[in-house]
């Protein structure tokens, strides 16, 4: 009876360590379980606060190239070593800077200001560059004509946009490249007409293409004039100096330049503004806009200048008093510029042209005309240039688009 008894207390103690066993083996499960909530949770969260840290960094890259589509605005103004830095401030609490930089104010709402930018100077203050050579000399542009089509002689510059997003301790910085979405120009030459033209007394018309930056002023009086135009043209895109569906009259006075100099008694005049910028009719004019209430002075910007909008000058017809003006202008009537007056980007007009005083123009005039457009009376220089009108075009009337997109560590 003994031996029995001592069996089965035996069996109870290996029971007693096998539950032991078992509990010990439950519990380490559930702190491994438990360890890997925990760690799943925390890899969950901060997958989270990345993906909201790079929404966030693209909400930066968003307000940069709302930010440049105002010419009004954010400026670089060609200068390759120029940076300008948004914080999160308000106006009148902005940074000081150094040297070819500028700092401006959030143009979020107060009260809603998201995390991709700083309110003091920091490596994760929101900043726009534009994209240049190593020595920070020579800016690069998109043409998409060109190849490569990035490259520093010809196109639209581009910017260089880098945001960084944080939540929490999370951050994540991206830079984009990005450029203002290229106009599809149709020009026919620097001076066109649909009636024929007459250039005479101190008129200039250069088909060369020219560079965007030319000087204002050059080639008044031609070619050969101080400073010549020919020193400004880049050797491809050139076009007429005058074309015209009529007949093309000059005297010794005047100046003709281009490949040819000049072409006459063509076909195919523009059907209607819109087919100069490469657009339709509907397209056209939603993104011309309702006419304006006054001939601007100077007119900077896109303008609609319509018989039924504006009131006229005695003569009858719109005038120009002088100053210097950009973007695309369309009158629908008879023009007359007075004064000195110089102009960059692309003008239509649908009556007359006369010309009082100096006008000088990089980009191109076109005139559909009544008559013939008589060039007599003042200085009257064109050049042509496909890259001033498309920068115009899209400096006013324009949206960017996205070149490029990374991330940076």
């Amino acid at each position: 009876m003994r031996e029995v008894r001592t069996g089965m207390r035996g069996e109870r103690g290996i029971a007693l360590v096998m539950a032991l066993l078992v509990l010990l083996v439950l519990s380490l499960l559930g702190a491994v379980l438990m360890m890997s909530v925990n760690v799943d949770t925390k890899i969950t969260s901060h997958a989270l606060r990345e993906t909201d840290a790079l929404n966030v960094a693209q909400a930066g890259v968003s307000e940069a190239m709302s930010r440049l589509s105002d010419p009004t605005d954010i400026n670089l103004n060609n200068n390759p070593r120029a940076v300008a830095q948004i914080f999160n401030v308000a106006a009148g609490s902005v940074p000081v800077l150094g040297v070819d930089s500028i700092g401006y104010a959030t143009g979020q709402a107060a009260g809603q200001w998201l995390p991709y930018s700083t309110a003091t100077r920091d490596t994760k203050a929101l900043t726009i560059t534009y994209k240049t050579d190593a020595a920070r000399t020579v800016i690069y542009k998109y043409d998409q004509t060109k190849n490569p089509a990035i490259q520093s002689a010809t196109g639209l510059p581009i910017y260089v946009v880098t945001s960084t997003g944080v939540v929490n301790k999370d951050y994540r910085r991206i830079r984009s490249e990005v450029i203002q979405k290229p106009f599809i120009v149709n020009s026919k030459g620097a001076f066109v007409a649909q009636v024929g033209i007459d250039l005479s007394g101190a008129s200039a018309v250069c088909g060369y293409n020219h560079r965007s930056d030319t000087p204002t002023g050059t080639g008044n009086k031609g070619r050969t004039a101080n400073p010549p135009c020919n020193t400004w043209e880049l050797g491809t895109g050139d076009l007429p100096g005058a074309w015209s569906e009529g007949t093309i009259d000059f005297d010794g006075n005047s100046k003709q330049a281009g490949n040819p100099p000049l072409i006459d008694g063509q076909t195919g005049f523009y059907t209607g503004p819109w087919d100069a910028v490469g657009m339709q009719q509907a397209e056209f004019y939603s993104w011309l806009g309702a006419p304006t209430g006054a001939m601007p002075s100077p007119p900077n910007g896109i303008y609609n200048i319509d018989a039924n909008g504006v009131s006229r000058d005695a003569d009858g017809t719109y005038a120009i008093h002088g100053g210097d003006g950009d973007g695309f202008l369309y009158i629908d009537g008879d023009l007359t510029i007075n004064g000195n007056f110089s102009f960059r980007g692309l003008m239509f007009v649908e009556g007359d042209v006369k010309i009082n005083g100096t006008t000088w123009v990089l980009g191109a005039v076109i005139v559909k005309g009544k008559t013939t457009i008589k060039i007599a009376n003042g200085n009257f220089t064109v050049l042509y240039s496909d890259d001033a009108i498309k920068q115009a075009l899209a400096k006013y009337g324009g949206t960017f688009i996205t070149l490029s997109w990374r991330e940076l560590q």
